[in-house]
């Protein structure tokens, strides 16, 4: 029997758990960072994100906050990323408790309005990074549009769902709709973040039911009992 043996086997066990408590540290501290840059984001766009601002904002040294990223584009990249499921988690997968049809299409919309009124304030890191990447080919540009087009699929789907449930009118155009559902949301981050116009958010959802009334079908009922 070797007397050594256990010795040896503790001490590799407390050097795996010691390297787990480390990684584990380090994607805390990384996943703060990630915190703060979006928050920044939301302010200033993902453009105005740097290394040295995030360093003043973390109380970080520089050198700490490049250690966890690379470069100012990877920290955009995950800044994104973090955004679209921050929106998933909110917008998208509490509405997949809805029936499938129309009331699922009322709750992604319902879910992207509640999601909208905190952004008056904060900003959209989809709206602000589309002004600011919108003809600038490169990873970031593309991560910001694969959210989005994620998204908007998603979106798309739920409206042709609805026409295969049987919701919507027969000639109903489900990508012309989606379209105009997110039109909606577009203009209402104009009308209330730019131009301050109290009223946008009820014109958004009066618009979302004047498109429900035009491609939504209705069932009429005769009231001659004879018929």
């Amino acid at each position: 029997m070797n007397p050594s043996a256990p010795i040896a086997t503790n001490e590799r066990i407390g050097t795996r758990s010691g390297s787990a408590r480390a990684l584990q540290k380090g994607q805390q501290t990384k996943q703060a960072i990630i915190d703060a840059a979006l928050g920044l984001a939301e302010q200033i766009g993902l453009e105005g994100l740097s290394i040295g601002a995030l360093a003043e904002v973390t109380h970080m040294s520089k050198s700490g906050v490049f250690a966890h990223f690379g470069s100012r584009e990877e920290l955009q990249i995950s800044v994104v990323r973090e955004y679209y499921q921050r929106f998933s988690n909110e917008v998208f997968f509490p509405a997949m408790d809805a029936p499938r049809g129309l009331p699922r299409v009322r709750a992604l919309f319902a879910n992207w309005m509640k999601r909208v009124a905190i952004e008056i304030q904060s900003g959209c890191i989809f709206i602000s990074g589309a002004v600011e990447f919108d003809d600038r080919p490169g990873p970031v540009r593309d991560a910001l549009a694969s959210s989005v087009q994620t998204w908007l699929t998603a979106m798309h789907r739920a409206v042709v769902l609805a026409k295969q449930e049987g919701h919507l009118v027969l000639d109903a155009d489900e990508a012309q709709m989606a379209f105009e559902i997110h039109g909606l949301i577009l203009a209402l981050h104009y009308e209330a973040r730019f131009l301050k116009n109290p009223g946008a958010i009820a014109r958004a959802h009066t618009g979302f039911e004047n498109i429900l009334l035009r491609y939504g079908k209705t069932v009429t009922r005769s009231t001659n009992p004879s018929t």
